[in-house]
């Protein structure tokens, strides 16, 4: 059999559609944009802001915060590869079943562990279970909390493993937040209102049932994971085994059964094979030339495994060593650049290449939208990328 060929220039015209990062395509609104990258990733706050902006026409904070806090029909989950995503409420069953399960289980083992290697308790699973107990007790009622109203309140919390005994770097590592993360991963306490500015996450923590009126729906891991599957080639497809693996954070097993399941399609992928959902193989139409400026840790710049279709030479640049992104410029369906902040909150752009007069014109007006809509505030990135590092350093 003969596989359909996706060349990278239609991998391109996908991406910049349902992306909704080419300016023709935008969403009306954060809760479409996050649809359509399945989620948004949140472990560092200003990434959903950023990552909103870039794909909403005349987006405002306070229009991402009543989504959030307000309607709360965009809730910050914990979930593939132990990490905080901004999921719309529609997405939460097939995320709690096919990811966030699977990492409560892994984080709980691991502190039954340490509790007990801690010597804090013979049986880790007892400690864990008072402790967990206790919280949602804590939070009965519709009650916000912070961590640290928790761990003041609840004296088992207050427990802490010791680190580098004897060295200059030692320390102790608390066990409420790792508390706080079984929980969160169970799918029994979310990140309600947050304390701090919209860049800095300081969250009250609440009961899920009570933050969005709703336990969330159970379902089977296998069910979990053909939904994930099926959301993740919609809106990254056509890709790899490896690219799907790695983003949810499961196993090969677990890809080929979703894949089979939905009877996903093989196409080649310049020599590899790739899937798209057997509704969606017709060739994509073309992109009109784009360009877009997305912040660290976008879901697109984060969304595939195998990224030399569209990182090109700058991995070493504005990737971290444990596979972070940073700031990204973009041109027709490939990383071109990176952009940055001066010490007053400027934004400025910085090219990596001659992507031509066009992308460079436009890219331009993307950073003077992008600092009038910051309006001077300043935007730190938690994993910044070395090209950033240096680039604030000047």
């Amino acid at each position: 059999m003969v596989l359909r060929t996706v060349d990278v220039g239609e991998r391109r015209a996908r991406l910049a559609a349902r992306h909704r990062i080419a300016p023709a395509h935008r969403a009306p609104d954060p809760v479409e944009a996050a649809k359509s990258m399945v989620c948004l990733h949140g472990t560092d706050p200003a990434t959903v802001y950023l990552s909103a902006w870039a794909r909403v026409a005349d987006l405002s904070v306070a229009e991402l915060d009543d989504a959030l806090y307000v309607d709360r029909s965009l809730v910050k989950h914990l979930a593939m590869r132990r990490t905080v995503f901004v999921f719309p409420r529609a997405a939460l069953p097939a995320a709690q079943a096919g990811a966030s399960n699977r990492v409560a289980q892994a984080q709980r083992r691991s502190v039954i562990k340490d509790i007990e290697r801690a010597e804090l308790h013979e049986d880790g699973a007892r400690w864990l279970d008072e402790a967990t107990t206790k919280v949602l007790h804590a939070l009965a009622g519709g009650r916000e909390a912070t961590s640290s109203e928790l761990r003041s309140e609840i004296p088992i919390l207050d427990a802490s493993t010791d680190y580098g005994i004897g060295k200059s770097w030692g320390g102790k590592v608390p066990f409420a937040p790792r508390v706080m993360t079984v929980l969160s991963a169970s799918g029994h306490v979310v990140r309600a209102s947050n304390n701090g500015h919209w860049r800095i996450s300081r969250p009250n923590w609440a009961r899920t049932g009570a933050w969005l009126g709703e336990e969330i729906e159970p379902r089977s891991e296998s069910e979990g994971l053909r939904e994930l599957v099926e959301m993740w080639l919609r809106a990254f497809g056509p890709g790899t085994e490896a690219d799907i693996k790695w983003w949810l954070g499961s196993t090969v097993k677990g890809v080929r059964a979703a894949l089979a399941d939905l009877a996903a399609v093989e196409v080649d992928l310049d020599g590899r094979t790739g899937y798209l959902l057997p509704e969606d193989v017709d060739p994509a139409p073309p992109v009109e030339p784009w360009g877009a400026l997305l912040p660290s840790l976008d879901p697109t710049t984060m969304g595939w495994f195998e990224r030399d279709w569209y990182l090109g030479p700058y991995k070493q640049q504005l990737f971290d060593t444990s596979g972070n992104a940073g700031p990204t410029a973009w041109w027709d369906g490939r990383i071109v650049g990176t952009w940055w902040q001066t010490d007053d909150g400027a934004v400025r752009l910085y090219m990596l290449e001659d992507a031509g007069a066009d992308a460079e014109a436009f890219l331009s007006d993307e950073a003077a939208r992008l600092d009038e809509w910051l309006g001077g505030v300043r935007v730190m990135p938690r994993f910044p990328s070395p090209l950033a590092k240096s680039l604030a350093a000047q």
